[in-house]
Parts: structure tokens; C-alpha cells; sequence
């Protein structure tokens, strides 16, 4: 089924090269493209009303990303990252589990030190899951997807469980629930305790706790399974050195 408002695949190469003189003026589109379309959705907003919000014209959005459509999906991955350089941030063999989770919530957290653009994108997504143009299916498909199995390949190596099971499965949901709150939550928690936002040691402060939550729900989790060790060593084990 074709979304109401799809968005045509990307070429090989999405949009030209910008010239090095005219870097501000595209890092304005974009942002402001940003903006503008986690307000009003892809197809309400028109190019003349990203042209003026950028102070450009619309030949500058053909020049630098070749329409509206090109814009639109320069716009929606300006957060996203290859998933294999995420991967490698928690899946290496020598990687205590905290580590490991350590690493997960530091490259799902990188985005939030970029301040008021990261909620703007984060809106931005939003926005696509509510009124879908494609691209928020291939996001899942190709970097939700393997980040997540990820984990769960992960969380069943740490715990000695069986790593395709609906367990580990829900396991690592709820372990990237608690990073997904916060960025999907931003609007809340900066309303109610923006201390809790207002620096990069804030975040600092939410990837550790976010660990040691973590960590708590694995135990459980080990807890459950049938042939747990000891909780003290296996405890240990997991966390590594404090």
C-alpha cells in the first residue's frame, strides 16, 4: 500500500554538492525545513514557505537538494546515523554489559546535546508516523531493525539466553524504552524539570542512570531464567567493573 503522501526513493546521490560559500544557506533550509515540517506535515507546507523561513528562494532548495521531496528526506535523517556505527558502540565481544549498554545509550542520547534542533527532529518524526510518507518505514526497516536485534543478540549473550526469544525481544524493548521517553518526551520533561535538559553534563547524568536501570531490568530478566547462576556473580559479571 502506497502512502497518501509518498515521497519519492532517493537517487544514488541526494541533491548536489553544496558550494563551501553557500554552507549557511543550506544549514538554513534544513533547519528551518525542519521546523516547518514537523508543524504543518510534508505536503502543507509549501516551498515558497521554506524558501522565506530560510530567507532564500526556491531555486536554492533545487540547487541544494533538488526539490521538495529531497529536502523533506534530508530533513528526516538529519538525526540518523549509519547502524553499523551505532552497532559497534555496544556489540563488541570484549564489552562487559554495561559497557554495552553504556554504548547504547550513548548513541541514542547524542542527538539530545544538539538542544532545540534535536526536538524539532524528533517532532519531525513524529509528525511522519502520523501522517506517513514511506520514509518512516524504511527508517524502521533499515536501522531500527538490525540496531534492535542488536541488543537483543547482546542481552542474550550476557544472560546465556536463548537470543530469538520473545523474552530477550521484550527485554530490549524496554531497555531503549527508557532513552525513547526521553527523546519523545523532551516537551514534558523541559516543561516540568528542564534542568533535567539544560546541559550536556544533564545528559550526561540520564546515560548513566539510564545504565544502571538497565542493568536492574536484565536482572530480572536473568533472574527468571531457568538455569541462573547465583544473582551476586551473575550481577558481577554483567555489570563489570563499578
Amino acid at each position: 500500500m502506497i502512502e497518501k503522501n509518498a515521497i519519492p526513493t532517493a537517487p544514488a546521490d541526494d541533491g548536489r554538492k553544496p558550494r563551501s560559500d553557500g554552507e549557511q544557506s543550506r544549514e538554513r533550509l534544513l533547519h528551518s525545513a525542519i521546523r516547518l515540517f514537523a508543524e504543518h506535515g510534508y505536503a502543507k507546507t509549501s516551498t515558497r514557505e521554506l524558501a522565506q523561513a530560510a530567507g532564500t528562494n526556491a531555486a536554492a532548495i533545487s540547487y541544494y537538494f533538488g526539490d521538495k521531496a529531497g529536502l523533506y528526506r534530508a530533513a528526516f535523517a538529519q538525526q540518523s546515523s549509519d547502524p553499523q556505527d551505532n552497532i559497534a558502540l555496544y556489540d563488541q565481544p570484549h564489552f562487559t554489559l554495561r559497557q554495552s549498554l553504556e554504548g547504547f545509550y550513548a548513541q541514542l542520547l547524542a542527538p539530545m546535546q544538539q538542544g532545540e534542533i534535536a526536538r524539532d527532529c524528533m517532532r519531525l518524526w513524529c509528525r511522519e508516523m502520523l501522517e506517513p510518507t514511506g520514509l518512516w518505514a524504511r527508517e524502521i526497516d533499515q536501522n531500527i531493525r538490525p540496531e534492535h536485534e542488536a541488543l537483543t543478540r547482546v542481552l542474550a549473550r550476557h544472560l546465556g539466553a536463548a537470543g530469538d526469544s520473545d523474552d530477550m525481544h521484550r527485554l530490549a524493548f524496554s531497555i531503549a524504552s527508557l532513552a525513547l521517553q526521553h527523546m519523545v518526551g523532551a516537551e514534558v520533561l523541559h516543561t516540568l524539570r528542564p534542568q533535567l535538559l539544560e546541559s550536556p553534563r544533564a545528559i550526561d547524568t540520564w546515560l548513566a542512570r539510564m545504565t544502571d536501570y538497565a542493568l536492574a531490568m536484565a536482572e530480572v530478566e536473568r533472574r527468571r531464567l531457568p538455569h541462573s547462576s547465583s544473582p551476586d556473580t551473575a550481577q558481577r559479571q554483567a555489570q563489570g567493573p563499578a
